[in-house]
């Protein structure tokens, strides 16, 4: 994960130990069951000039962040899925102009890697997880 703090800097600690377990568990159990959209989402976000950085918006809660790409039940999922790119989060001040560079450093290839912006319970944060092989 790569925490958002309260001076808008992000920390380098991409998917850290600390990272609850359990919640990782929920994510990823989730994530194999619309992880074939995701990557299809990414790949089009990237194709047509959007972003390089396409971040998908994992949660459970009502949000006005990107647009919604799956729903929660839609495809066995438990959580809202809802693509986004790093500007939104620069713009909407989640990510601090002076992260930018940061963020663009530890974003992984995403060919291999989605990254989500996890909203779940108490926990918010960058993870990425790697898309199943074929």
């Amino acid at each position: 994960m790569i925490n958002n703090s309260n001076e808008n800097a992000l920390m380098d600690d991409a998917n850290s130990p600390e990272l609850n377990q359990k919640l990782m568990g929920y994510i990823s159990e989730d994530f194999i069951k619309v992880a074939d959209q995701l990557k299809e989402a990414s790949y089009q976000i990237r194709k047509r000039g959007f972003s390089d950085n396409p971040i998908f918006v994992v949660t459970n809660n009502e949000l006005e962040l990107g647009v919604l790409l799956i729903d929660a039940t839609e495809l066995a999922n438990n959580y809202t899925y809802r693509a986004s790119y790093m500007q939104e989060f620069v713009e909407r001040k989640l990510i601090g102009e002076e992260s930018v560079l940061l963020f663009q450093e530890n974003y992984k290839n995403a060919d291999e890697f989605c990254c989500l912006f996890a909203l779940i319970g108490d926990f918010s944060g960058f993870v990425f997880v790697p898309y199943p092989e074929d």
